[in-house]
């Protein structure tokens, strides 16, 4: 493990799903921190981001709580719609960090050309594990919650969050 390193991973996890659960899980055996930052976190009850940030966070920490991960925090990250601020605001809410793992293209470049140290994240079968997956699964009445660890799907099935997805969808 790298000495006193600290990596921040930024997503919607809308929802946090086990692709996102094995990126922390690899993160957190790497870095002595690992920061998770719930990207879009002012958006909910949209078809694309159908959980709230509060919500979102229960999930991430339902789900750690029965692992071993214990080297977290969690952020809340409002989107500004304004990429060449968005580091900026990215920073003015959480800067103690060193490197930025994320397989999203503009947070690559943006991190970047800030000179932070980017990291792609490996991607665990990207079509199945992805929150747009599992909202499309949802929306149909697919089977999903293989999908995502047992606690969220626990826990959204406790706040009707499947049927949450449908109604908005017909939005």
């Amino acid at each position: 493990m790298a000495a006193n390193m600290k990596v921040l991973f930024i997503g919607r996890f809308q929802p946090f799903h086990k692709g996102h659960l094995r990126v922390v899980q690899e993160a957190s055996k790497k870095y002595d921190e690992v920061i998770i930052g719930i990207g879009s976190s002012q958006y909910s009850d949209t078809s694309d981001n159908p959980f709230t940030s509060e919500e979102r966070e229960l999930m991430i920490k339902k789900t750690l709580e029965k692992t071993d991960i214990n080297n977290y925090r969690i952020i809340s990250i409002p989107d500004i719609h304004n990429p060449p601020k968005w580091v900026d605001h990215v920073l003015s809410i959480v800067s103690d960090f060193d490197v930025v793992i994320s397989n999203n293209s503009l947070t690559k470049r943006l991190f970047s050309e800030k000179d932070y140290n980017v990291k792609e994240t490996p991607l665990y079968e990207k079509k199945k594990y992805s929150g747009r997956e599992i909202r499309r699964r949802m929306i149909n009445s697919e089977p999903w919650d293989d999908l995502v660890p047992t606690e969220v799907s626990n826990f959204i099935k406790d706040i009707d969050g499947g049927n949450r997805v449908k109604e908005l969808s017909n939005k």
